[in-house]
């Protein structure tokens, strides 16, 4: 079934001319061409920099001020063709954007759809969401030189912290620890770039990542308060714990070549317009390589709220340091700012070395894209490569998480069920399988279509028209496939229509009468019922948790163009599940205590306010945060209980002596403290499978601000049965053991601190300075 995008995608090409697609792609400094290959910009001998300078010195006021938006035109007699910066690429290359795919049926007009970010999350393992990225870059560069996109620069991670269960763009995001999206980020960065960084200096770029939204965005519109007008008042020891990290990883880590800013303000100040943001942290701290965007519009939505005139929103964006407008403002009001002296060319200037260093970082000014050493051999047949398809049904299985399987109801028997009650309006569903900001898949089965491979004698009833369920008039209906079937499968949840970009949820239950609906068939079910959740956020399920009557909880997300066969291969036991929830479950209460607009992360008992997410919560959940169920059972021990003792020589000690001030300066030492501990991990059951594992970090209390645990590092392992493995992390005391005080300080106490692992932990003692150390 397609959705009302694809039918009116399909009603274009069917009844318009397809598109004139060029043999070459379109690319500047052509050899063939007399007037250009002398030009110094085309020497690809020469430093990128001199390259840069020299394009823009050829160039007129004109010609420099129409390169400001992400549609820039041609410069013909420069030999520049058109460039198109706003290209999605979230979990596969996607709809949407002025640098979108001329999808074609007469070439490619469909590609790998991943499954949303937030169930990539769930795998916790940074590997694949490496080899993810690698691929959408494939399939990018493969679009790129059949003539089917008019740009390389994909607007992509989406790594800011999902604060809020309410939130309608959470799924976007791989989930609420700053460590977690630290390392999402920095992994899928690299696969789209290529591992861009060699030895400190930029090489090529495969494709250019953007890391948006830089910084402290996670609401859209809830009551009356909007992103378009949103201030964010968030304190400096949240921002430097909980807000940055991603951003600064997807900079110093993951090298990307690019940060976007959002709409909103933060404590005040246009986050667009914040010269101290985008240029002296981002550019000058943390050293970013590449060009700022902003988000579409950004810049015109400061008039009025920000700024008075529209050239007061163009000086305060361009002064800051923003140097792609994700719309046309900039290319509209840059040259009446000029005039009235709000800004200069060498603003204009330093916006477009930016922006012409990373096409050249591309290869587009090196003459035929065809011919670049790297990606210049990547087809069309790369596009929904058997590889990447496979790997998205990886991704979809990793990513599943168990909730619940009373009396190991999971998984089914293939001999044994002899049929199969289907209900639910997410079962007939392909689209919904997909997430937001997704292209046209390679593949498209439903959960109930893969369900028929395993049972011929399947009874299939909606019980509502869609997620929404209105209505409980599908209800006796419903019932009546229940009772005549031996097992029972529900597919419930949310979709787009309860949380998307632009609209947060107003309460965490499952929408209309889905509870209804459950809870009617699972009475008049035969054998506990299995209840299947598609849903990006949280839901309040309580009531399924505690129901006798409902055996087993499965959590599937959004899996992507492979979700229901993931989905169909869980149930039945071909993959053993092992995902774990990258946010907590909050009950429906947590919705009536908690104002999304307040942004304070750590709780506040004066004012009974219960903090955000695992770190800081201090109410009851539905379910934890690294929540999840398998078909084994795994056990985690350090293999060494043994206390370890450090002394941080070298740093400067607080008066009295209770903590030790983290700077930049003191690396080196801090480098010098580093030390190793293993965790052994046991798979006790008789099946095979993966499991994440987990490092926390606890210390004996959780006043001055502390986290009441924190995650410091993670990896997943697959195991045999009975198998055991031995896991080694890396703890660095100065980042892992650290915390940051409320002037956003980091700092690292002394005394206690717990390593944490499964059940288990060991303690590690920071000494306080003795008389003879510095």
């Amino acid at each position: 079934m397609r959705n009302h995008r694809e039918n009116l995608l399909f009603s274009l090409l069917l009844f318009s001319p397809l598109l004139a697609l060029s043999s070459v792609p379109p690319h500047s400094c052509d050899p063939s061409n007399p007037t250009t290959k002398t030009y110094t910009f085309c020497k690809t001998t020469l430093p990128i920099a001199k390259r840069v300078d020299d394009l823009i010195s050829r160039m007129t006021l004109e010609e420099k001020i129409s390169q400001l938006g992400d549609d820039s035109p041609a410069i013909p007699r420069l030999g520049i063709p058109v460039f198109k910066w706003w290209t999605e690429a979230l979990h596969g290359m996607a709809y949407g954007g002025t640098g979108s795919i001329h999808w074609s049926f007469s070439a490619i007009f469909k590609a790998t759809s991943f499954p949303q970010v937030i169930v990539t999350g769930a795998s916790f393992n940074p590997h694949l969401w490496y080899k993810i990225a690698q691929a959408i870059s494939t399939e990018a560069r493969g679009i790129f030189n059949n003539g089917q996109l008019d740009g390389l620069t994909l607007w992509g991670p989406n790594v800011n912290l999902y604060r809020d269960p309410r939130w309608g763009r959470g799924h976007e995001t791989p989930g609420e620890d700053p460590l977690h999206l630290s390392k999402y980020a920095t992994m899928y960065v690299r696969g789209l770039q290529g591992d861009s960084y060699e030895g400190g200096q930029a090489k090529a770029l495969k494709t250019s990542a953007c890391c948006k939204h830089f910084t402290a965005y996670d609401l859209e519109k809830w009551g009356t308060a909007s992103r378009f007008t949103f201030d964010a008042v968030v304190t400096a020891q949240d921002m430097e714990d909980t807000f940055q990290p991603p951003f600064k990883s997807c900079v110093q880590d993951g090298h990307a070549s690019c940060l976007m800013c959002p709409f909103n303000r933060i404590n005040g100040v246009a986050f667009c317009g914040d010269h101290n943001f985008l240029t002296k942290l981002a550019k000058e701290q943390w050293g970013l390589d590449g060009y700022i965007a902003s988000d579409c519009d950004a810049i015109g939505v400061m008039v009025g709220m920000y700024a008075r005139t529209p050239e007061n929103a163009t000086a305060l964006a361009l002064k800051a340091g923003m140097d792609v407008d994700c719309g046309t403002h900039l290319q509209k009001h840059s040259a009446s700012a000029l005039g009235k002296k709000m800004i200069t060319e060498e603003d204009i200037d330093r916006a477009l070395r930016n922006q012409f260093a990373v096409r050249m970082r591309l290869g587009l000014f090196d003459g035929n894209p065809l011919e670049h050493k790297d990606y210049g051999s990547i087809g069309k047949d790369q596009v929904c490569a058997k590889e990447h398809q496979e790997l998205a049904l990886q991704a979809a299985l990793e990513g599943i998480v168990l909730l619940k399987n009373t009396r190991n109801i999971l998984p089914l028997s293939k001999t044994k069920v002899s049929s199969l009650a289907v209900i639910g309006p997410n079962a007939n569903n392909a689209s919904i399988l997909l997430g937001n900001y997704q292209g046209p898949p390679c593949v498209s089965i439903t959960p109930l279509d893969a369900l028929r491979n395993y049972t011929s004698d399947i009874k299939y009833v909606d019980g509502c028209s869609n997620a929404a369920c209105s209505s409980a008039v599908g209800i006796k209906q419903a019932e009546e496939a229940a009772r005549s079937m031996d097992h029972v499968v529900l597919f419930m949840g949310l979709s787009l229509d309860q949380e998307r970009e632009d609209f947060d949820r107003s309460d965490l239950l499952l929408p209309g009468s889905q509870q209804e609906l459950i809870t009617s068939v699972a009475k008049v079910a035969k054998n506990p019922v299995i209840l299947v959740l598609l849903c990006g956020g949280p839901v309040d399920v309580s009531f399924a948790k505690t129901n006798p009557k409902i055996g087993a909880i499965l959590w599937a997300g959004y899996p992507g163009q492979a979700g229901g066969h993931a989905i169909a291969q869980v149930l039945f036991g071909e993959y053993n599940p092992g995902g774990k929830l990258p946010v907590t479950w909050y009950p429906q209460d947590y919705t009536k205590q908690v104002p999304m607009t307040n942004m304070n992360m750590r709780a506040d008992n004066a004012t009974k306010y219960p903090g955000r997410t695992y770190r800081f919560y201090q109410g009851k959940t539905v379910f934890p945060f690294g929540y999840g169920l398998s078909y084994s059972n795994y056990s985690y021990e350090f293999n060494s209980k043994a206390k370890k003792t450090l002394k941080l020589v070298g740093l400067k000690a607080a008066h009295p002596t209770s903590h030790y001030e983290i700077t930049e300066a003191k690396s080196k030492e801090c480098q010098k403290l580093n030390f190793n501990v293993t965790v052994r991990v046991t798979n006790h059951g008789t099946v095979e499978g993966r499991t994440p594992v987990l490092l926390f970090l606890r210390w004996p209390n959780a006043s001055n601000g502390r986290p009441r645990k924190q995650l410091i590092d993670f990896t997943s392992v697959h195991l045999k049965a009975k198998e055991t493995t031995p896991v080694e992390f890396a703890v660095s005391p100065c980042e892992h053991l650290s915390r940051v005080t409320e002037e956003g300080k980091r700092v690292i106490d002394t005394g206690s601190h717990f390593l944490m692992a499964g059940e288990n932990e060991i303690e590690v003692t920071v000494a306080e300075r003795g008389k003879n150390e510095l």
